[in-house]
């Protein structure tokens, strides 16, 4: 099979149910996440691991047509309940960004934002320590999920170097990677993120992953709980957050366009 020169990551949050419209973008049913996954199977897709897809932006490795990155933000106790078993019949490797200073607790920083002030229950260490052994890997998405480009340059390193500090103890194991919550970042955060010992960045701006990708700008595609497997395939095929027919219409209409030079 020829070697890949893009690779997507996708971007999951909380698997479980959701109790009103809001959350049910960032929660994808059980059921959904279940089928999802097995269509990328049947499509003959792989997910890889986070060291090969590092080792591949480096020029060390090669990985073949269809690979992508299975991510999860904020560490829900949902991919353990829910998504763990699927990925382990199938195989198949995921990494996790964990909120550093509230594992075995809930997200409360979503509380205000959630009609309801619903909060949900994020792993505790026996959950990480169980899933490490099902080849899931474990970085950081600081310690209490700010938004990292609203913060002092003191507050900036107790979340950045701090959580990493957390998870290394933890872990016992080096914790090079971080993805920024909200997806939010600048100069400065880049800057700090690199500082406090990050290799990797990872943002929630769509697109495919080239080796020439700026490490600390790795794109995402950010997976909704309103995406059907079809919608889910769509955006790997496009490289975008928008899964609809419309968006595959635009994109080979643009195609033809172009190969007739029609502007």
């Amino acid at each position: 099979m020829a070697a890949t020169q893009r690779v997507p990551v996708l971007m999951y949050h909380r698997i479980g149910s959701a109790e009103n419209a809001k959350p049910n973008r960032y929660c994808v049913s059980p059921d959904l996440f279940d089928k999802h996954m097995h269509r990328l199977a049947e499509l003959g897709r792989q997910a890889c691991t986070l060291e090969d897809f590092l080792a591949w932006l480096e020029g060390k490795k090669d990985l073949v047509e269809g690979s992508f990155l299975l991510t999860f933000d904020d560490g829900f106790l949902g991919v353990y309940e829910h998504a763990a078993p699927v990925l382990h019949k199938l195989g198949w490797p995921a990494t996790v960004f964990l909120v550093s200073r509230l594992i075995g607790g809930e997200n409360v920083w979503s509380q205000t934002d959630n009609p309801g002030g619903f909060t949900y229950r994020l792993m505790a260490e026996k959950h990480i320590e169980e899933m490490r052994n099902t080849g899931f890997t474990f970085h950081s998405h600081t310690r209490l999920h700010p938004d990292l480009t609203t913060l002092s340059d003191d507050e900036l390193t107790q979340e950045l170097a701090g959580s990493r500090q957390d998870l290394e103890e933890l872990l016992h194991a080096p914790v090079a990677c971080l993805a920024y919550p909200y997806g939010r970042y600048d100069n400065r955060v880049i800057s700090a993120s690199r500082k406090a010992g990050y290799h990797v960045a990872f943002s929630t701006q769509p697109g495919f992953n080239r080796r020439n990708v700026d490490p600390y700008r790795i794109r995402r595609l950010d997976i909704y709980g309103t995406d059907t497997p079809a919608m889910l395939v769509r955006k790997l095929c496009f490289g975008c957050n928008d899964g609809s027919w419309h968006q595959s219409l635009y994109y080979y209409a643009n195609q033809f366009r172009q190969r007739l030079g029609i502007k």
